[in-house]
């Protein structure tokens, strides 16, 4: 009797050191009292669920939750990456036009919401284009398509959803602003497609993510000044181009077992001075724009942060290990900010003087 209560201590030990819950068989199922079912329990660890959520979402009903993990929404720095072009233009048409405050609160608050609506859309089609990639690839087989939490036909559905919200959305603008937006969508639909035959996939997401360069200006002036937009969309074309690569430099591996191509691949070593190629190109353009349009020295202190962000991540980022890439990714995303931040900078400055 010691014996068993010996081992069914030592059982117990090992689940609360593990983190995860005992089975709710557990204390009263014969198998924990012996050593060979207990190292089976300790053996099945991996397929049980951790007692930690993975995010936010995991406290939210069961039933969303595949959802709004298939739009990537515990993820918001796509959304930012999607939504700070849009900010820079809002910003630099209303410091153009000397509009008063509450013209680009508005329709940043309108592009906030449309960034968040649509990148989601953008995600679901790429998850349903790679349904049968995903679950070939170890990084990508727990996406809710493709472990089956959601089917084909639901996925198609919330799709209509997130494009009826983006409709909605897009519907406030004007209506050479509303031709503008709707023209973007099919370039949207066919960028996963891009990644199975060609090496450019980054620069199509960079015509689509950076549409709201030319976007945000039509919105708040009526149409586009294209001596501002252009180089200003070329730019973020540019920049979109840097971040993307870091971030294909994660799935280099799975890509070349599976067919994928990336600029990570067409690169390779040349990596680290052709980003910097493009981070000077991105940024002279921005600030070319930003010439274009009259600013002053604060939208050029804005450009010089984001210039010593981007320097700053490629020259840290190892571009053969997961994690540096992926934190590379991420704070890329503080170049945008500061390009916004150097804009909006200036605008107050016209509005308060």
């Amino acid at each position: 009797m010691l014996r068993l209560v010996s081992r069914k201590v030592k059982c117990t030990a090992a689940w609360r050191l593990s983190g995860f819950q005992r089975p709710h068989f557990y204390p009263s199922s014969p198998r924990c009292f012996s050593r060979t079912s207990c190292l089976n329990e300790r053996r099945s660890i991996s397929s049980l669920q951790p007692l930690a959520p993975k995010s936010w979402v995991d406290h939210l009903p069961t039933k969303v939750q595949p959802y709004l993990y298939l739009s990537r929404i515990d993820k918001p720095i796509g959304t930012l990456l999607l939504f700070y072009p849009c900010a820079w233009s809002i910003t630099m048409a209303s410091y153009a036009l000397q509009l008063p405050f509450t013209t680009p609160l508005t329709y940043i608050s309108l592009f906030g919401i449309g960034a968040m609506v649509m990148r989601g859309a953008g995600c679901t089609i790429n998850d349903m284009w790679d349904k049968n990639l995903d679950k070939a690839v170890t990084r990508t087989k727990e996406r809710p398509i493709a472990r089956g939490d959601i089917t084909h036909g639901q996925a198609l559905a919330f799709l209509g959803v997130q494009l009826s919200a983006g409709l909605a959305v897009l519907l406030q603008l004007n209506w050479y602003s509303i031709l503008l937006g709707a023209s973007s969508l099919s370039v949207v639909v066919i960028y996963p497609l891009m990644k199975r035959i060609t090496h450019w996939p980054q620069a199509v997401l960079g015509i689509a993510f950076n549409w709201g360069a030319l976007l945000g200006w039509s919105s708040v002036a009526g149409t586009v000044d294209w001596s501002v937009c252009l180089p200003l969309y070329a730019g973020g074309i540019c920049w979109t181009l840097v971040y993307d690569s870091i971030y294909a430099h994660q799935d280099k591996v799975d890509d070349v077992g599976v067919g994928i191509r990336s600029t990570a691949l067409l690169f390779a070593e040349r990596t680290q001075p052709i980003l910097g190629a493009l981070s000077a190109t991105s940024l002279s353009l921005v600030a070319y724009a930003g010439y274009m349009n009259s600013h002053g020295a604060p939208f050029y202190l804005g450009v010089l942060l984001a210039a010593a962000q981007l320097a700053r991540i490629i020259r840290r980022t190892d571009f053969e290990e997961r994690q540096s890439c992926w934190k590379g990714f991420v704070d890329c995303g503080w170049s945008g900010f500061w390009i916004w931040m150097g804009a909006l900078a200036d605008y107050s400055l016209l509005i308060l003087t």
